[in-house]
């Protein structure tokens, strides 16, 4: 286990090697010239040229990958273009309504769609079933920012139930953070849910007609105790499989949640760099959240042998 986790932690040294090059050129080579959007629309073709060379873009793109690579490795993302703000400092300051937005909305798909998924798959073929069916299709085809303005119109404006914008830090009081943090939550689990859900029905049936189900059912075992304790637990695998690969889902949907809600996140901060063409910050955060993912995938290959005894590595 010990060498496994070593040679996992070494492999993404050459992927997150790749992962920098691909931002570094895509950014670069993509049209546009954040000189030119930094000096204005008035701005003379001099004072163009000085900004260039303030931000070292006149440089070969070897050159300027060399360099960024070197403050990297020093944990030096760079400074903002706009703010002149280091771009560690920035993300510092967005970073826990991001973390805030993600825990929740883990954590209320796992409370809801595991168990709705369990249920769907025992009673196979009936209204329950259906019903989680037709909610799978419909979390995928509802685009996250119309459900978004969907609650945010009947939840916030008509029955006033929740704020319509905006986010409290939990150090201004555990109510007022719970307020603002639902409606974002609720618009947000929804195709998670969706995806969770339908894997955990379809790996629950594929169980259940196993002989060791119809055999802890003729020793007299409970039903619960039957989904529970062999079912669910033998089709764990796949389950936290897609959860895993739903982190890829819940990292673009933060960037339109968070701007629709208008929570000050990571996901804003992604939406105005690349606005302003800010490269610091756009590279930073993709690299930030390419590392999460990686790190993500890492722990999910490592529950695999806690579900399933037989997994060695």
């Amino acid at each position: 286990m010990i060498g496994y986790i070593f040679r996992r932690i070494l492999a993404t040294v050459p992927v997150m090697g790749v992962v920098a090059l691909f931002v570094f050129l895509m950014l670069r080579l993509s049209p546009g010239d954040p000189a030119a959007v930094i000096a204005g629309d008035y701005a003379t073709a001099e004072d163009i040229v000085r900004i260039r060379e303030q931000l070292g873009l006149n440089e070969p793109i070897f050159v300027q990958f060399v360099t960024w690579i070197g403050s990297l490795l020093q944990g030096d993302l760079g400074i903002s273009i706009f703010t002149n703000l280091p771009v560690t400092t920035l993300i510092a300051q967005r970073l826990e309504p991001t973390i805030a937005l993600t825990l929740s909305t883990i954590i209320f798909t796992v409370v809801v769609a595991v168990p709705l998924g369990t249920l769907a798959a025992w009673k196979s073929g009936s209204l329950i079933d259906r019903f989680v069916m037709l909610f799978s299709v419909g979390g995928f085809s509802i685009p996250v920012f119309v459900l978004g303005y969907i609650m945010i119109y009947f939840i916030s404006m008509e029955l006033r139930w929740l704020p319509v914008q905006g986010y409290k830090n939990i150090a201004d009081g555990f109510w007022p953070f719970l307020r603002h943090i639902i409606l974002p939550t609720l618009t947000l689990s929804v195709i998670f849910i969706a995806l969770v859900s339908r894997m955990t029905r379809a790996s629950v049936m594929e169980v259940l007609q196993e002989d060791y189900i119809r055999t802890a059912r003729a020793k007299g075992q409970s039903e619960l105790k039957v989904l529970l304790r062999h079912a669910l637990r033998n089709a764990a695998v796949p389950i936290v499989t897609v959860i895993g690969l739903g982190i890829a889902l819940l990292i673009g949907g933060v960037v339109v949640t968070e701007s629709v809600f208008n929570v000050p996140g990571l996901g804003r901060l992604v939406l105005d760099a690349v606005l302003k063409r800010d490269y610091p910050i756009i590279q930073g955060l993709i690299l930030l959240f390419s590392f999460v993912y990686i790190l993500i995938n890492l722990l999910i290959d490592l529950t695999y042998c806690f579900f399933d005894p037989r997994i060695k590595y």
